[in-house]
């Protein structure tokens, strides 16, 4: 579905990604992880054409999107949806409003059937009968489900999550997980996930990849993820172990 040959990216002397290669199969859900200024959103944005290599071939759907032209390239873009790290509603929409608003945008339905879309849409989402509240009523989560709603507008085929669990509580952030899971069983997505959570990680994931100085330096299925004896990855991994809470208050080990 998704593959990145060699992209190089840098902002003045700073290399952010540098030969990156990359395959996110059909259907699959694949999460990026690695460190904090990694580059980790940057390939994300890279994946949707929102920025441009410096050198290097994406490929969507057969198509080489780098030198589209803009028309072109919006096309392309039509086969995904995206649920940004804060949700990005819009504070002046209504709920509703803000899941309508790529059908209106991009689509060709009438109200009537926009509005039945909205309300299936949230529904699908465990937000049954919140279409006329404004997104400062809701909390952190139903953001996040509104914002999930809104990706799904356009039926992509593809759903990019930047960061879709921060600062959710571990209840949240499990709701989440098993969103992600029976949108990708009820929609037949592909989903791309940029995450530190490696709870949710694991969960998920049928492919997990660790972006390293500007390469993925390993993208294997979470069990063999996991076993892997590549310094850098067991240090990243022992890591999120030490800042998990103690279970029943005890010590972390």
């Amino acid at each position: 579905m998704i593959r990145l040959v060699d992209v190089e990216k840098s902002f003045g002397e700073q290399k952010v990604l540098n030969k990156l290669n990359l395959t996110i199969e059909d259907g699959k859900i694949t999460v990026i992880i690695g460190r904090s200024g990694e580059g980790k959103s940057v390939l994300l944005k890279h994946i949707i054409g929102l920025l441009k290599p410096d050198a290097g071939e994406i490929w969507v759907d057969n198509k080489e999107i780098t030198h589209l032209k803009p028309r072109a390239l919006n096309e392309v873009r039509k086969q995904f949806g995206m649920l940004f790290q804060e949700a990005a509603l819009f504070d002046s929409m209504t709920v509703g409003e803000n899941v309508a608003f790529p059908v209106r945008e991009h689509g060709n339905m009438g109200e009537k059937e926009i509005d039945k879309l909205v309300l299936t849409l949230l529904k699908e989402v465990g937000l049954e009968g919140i279409e006329d509240k404004m997104p400062s009523q809701l909390s952190g989560g139903m953001k996040k489900r509104v914002g999930l709603a809104r990706a799904l507008a356009l039926n992509p085929q593809i759903v990019l999550f930047d960061e879709p669990t921060t600062g959710l509580d571990p209840i949240m952030t499990e709701a989440i997980a098993d969103l992600i899971l029976e949108t990708r069983e009820k929609f037949g997505i592909t989903a791309v996930v940029i995450s530190h959570d490696l709870p949710l990680t694991f969960k998920i994931a049928d492919e997990i990849a660790m972006l390293y100085e500007g390469k993925v330096i390993h993208k294997a299925p979470p069990e063999e993820f996991s076993k892997t004896d590549i310094p850098i990855i067991q240090k990243f991994l022992n890591a999120q172990k030490l800042t998990r809470p103690p279970k029943n208050g005890g010590e972390v080990t």
